[in-house]
């Protein structure tokens, strides 16, 4: 148990599965109140807020496309009108939408890429801000990608482009906050093995991407929650700001 975790208000976009849910849980494990948010995946927030119910914390589930500005802030709205507070933002929704190459690069695709990745986490931020100000500080942890380092894979370029904007946001946001005592870092997951790449690559793309990470295989989803549980604990991270910590198997070593 991470003491100073307990009671603290967490708000997780994206939670219903991959990443955002197995951080949502780690989260309940550690006596947080978790709003759990999804887009589509009903029946699964309800189940991971459930989870959450049961190993100790509190949950609820709050639907909506962050694509959209003011759902955005209606998703942070919402946590504190429940809760009463936001003490930590993890801004995890995010997507692919489809691997597709530059040439066949479209106006829409590209709008719909940036939107969700970029936008939802510029727009959570703004409208979790001002909350976290009024209760004295907060921890916004962002998600970006290790293909914000590299490139991305085929077909994923504009998508990596999105992640290196979150990488750099998360920069940015560290100083302009710090003053306000909430401290901005980032996780930056390598290839694990979610619902995204289950949409997204194909077995031989896996086993291509295994061949390149030294410890010899796919990540785990859980494997991730330890890092997001650090930076949004004072009381392990609490001189750490503008960070982005690598969970990759040592694919990537910066």
């Amino acid at each position: 148990m991470i003491e100073d975790l307990k009671g603290k208000v967490a708000l997780i976009t994206g939670s219903s599965t991959g990443i955002g849910a197995a951080v949502a849980k780690a989260f309940g494990a550690n006596g947080a109140r978790v709003a759990v948010h999804y887009n589509s995946s009903k029946s699964e927030a309800e189940a991971v807020a459930s989870e959450v119910r049961n190993s100790g914390g509190e949950a609820i589930t709050l639907q909506g496309d962050v694509t959209n500005s003011d759902v955005c802030a209606k998703l942070v709205d919402d946590t504190v009108a429940k809760f009463g507070r936001i003490d930590i933002l993890v801004n995890n929704a995010g997507g692919l939408i489809k691997r597709i190459p530059i040439a066949e690069m479209t106006d829409d695709m590209f709008s719909r890429v940036v939107q969700l990745n970029q936008r939802s986490a510029l727009m959570c931020t703004k409208a979790a801000v001002g909350h976290m100000r009024k209760s004295g500080g907060g921890a916004i942890i962002n998600v970006t990608s290790i293909a914000a380092r590299h490139g991305g894979a085929t077909g994923a370029v504009l998508y990596a482009g999105t992640k290196g904007f979150i990488s750099t946001i998360t920069r940015g946001f560290a100083k302009e906050f710090v003053k306000d005592k909430i401290r901005v870092n980032a996780v930056s997951p390598g290839v694990i093995a979610t619902p995204f790449h289950d949409r997204f690559s194909t077995p031989e793309m896996l086993e291509g991407f295994k061949a390149t990470i030294p410890m010899n295989r796919l990540g785990e989803a859980d494997e991730c929650a330890g890092a997001f549980l650090f930076l949004a604990s004072g009381q392990m991270s609490g001189y750490i700001t503008g960070q982005i910590i690598e969970v990759n198997g040592g694919q990537y070593m910066p």
